[in-house]
């Protein structure tokens, strides 16, 4: 396969495997880019891509920022809090405005799920979603499995289990269509009121013992609670929820093997993993960060060359 079967990467949902395979072989080429001490290549002098981002984020835009200007594309950053958005100015009014001034591509993160969908219906560009609510980040997933099988070899097969707050996470829903997609077997933990009751439809499993889930898994992904989601109480208290999904390094010790720990971040040190955890050799976490822009260049190349043609 030697080009993407979508125009958009709107979720993990509508890939195919091999447009998976195609994603991270080209994202072994970046990355042996990036590493360079010249890390730029000239693949997209002629493409111009605007970054917008309706809600907060740090390593996610400054991810595909890093992977746009090592593309050497024209970026334009757009940030909704200074933007006539405030005024009320609507969210196709506000992309058409951007896209009069000639951009190619969109990297959008929006608190309402299905924003890049509808965007992708009514504006002539490539929309990448960086983060639709509680749906879906596919980047965020694709990073992930190319972590997972740059330390295991492999994703198909491999038991990997997502622990935390499943209920508000688009990483674990991207994460979970991905895994599933590579053949491997997924499991999610956390406390009942954090997992959402379709879960299982999706082929997956549901543990709510942390300790049977460690012994079960190769691969640990920590997810963080995500608080700011929260309108209500899901648990008694952070102490309560860390004593039940934490993962301390005496946990880890304790196991009669070693698991692979990752985290989407930002990590909240201490609740759902302790800093002796994060900063270990087990854990993958800084990887998933290079690896990063060397998806998101794989993804962004791949979209773009569809662009060209």
């Amino acid at each position: 396969m030697s080009e993407l079967s979508v125009d958009h990467l709107l979720g993990i949902k509508y890939l195919k495997e091999e447009d998976i395979q195609l994603i991270f072989e080209t994202a072994d080429h970046f990355k042996e880019v990036i590493n360079r001490p010249i890390k730029k290549v000239p693949s997209l002098r002629d493409i111009t891509i605007a970054n917008m981002f309706f809600e907060n984020s740090t390593r996610t835009k400054l991810s595909f920022e890093l992977a746009e200007k090592r593309l050497s594309a024209d970026v334009v950053n757009f940030s909704a809090s200074q933007s006539s958005v405030a005024k009320g100015e609507t969210l196709i009014d506000t992309v058409n405005n951007i896209l009069s001034m000639k951009v190619d591509m969109v990297v959008m993160r929006h608190p309402n799920p299905g924003a890049g969908v509808f965007l992708s219906r009514h504006v002539n560009a490539s929309i990448v979603n960086a983060g639709d609510g509680t749906h879906e980040h596919p980047t965020q997933a694709l990073l992930d499995s190319y972590s997972i099988r740059e330390r295991l070899g492999d994703v198909a097969g491999k038991n990997v289990v997502i622990v935390g707050d499943i209920l508000h996470s688009r990483v674990a829903l991207s994460n979970i269509f991905a895994l599933k997609l590579q053949g491997a077997n997924v499991k999610v933990c956390g406390p009942k009121t954090l997992i959402p009751k379709y879960i299982t439809s999706l082929g997956v499993e549901v543990e709510t013992n942390l300790r049977a889930a460690l012994e079960w898994c190769d691969v640990a992904n920590m997810l963080r609670v995500q608080n700011e989601r929260m309108d209500i109480s899901y648990f008694p208290t952070t102490r309560e929820y860390t004593q039940q999904f934490g993962v301390n390094k005496k946990i880890l010790d304790s196991l009669d093997k070693e698991i692979t720990i990752m985290h989407p971040g930002p990590i909240n040190r201490g609740v759902e993993i302790t800093s002796d955890v994060a900063d270990s050799k087990q854990a993958i976490i800084l990887n998933q960060v290079e690896n990063g822009v060397a998806v998101r260049m794989a993804v962004i190349y791949l979209l773009a060359s569809k662009i060209k043609q």
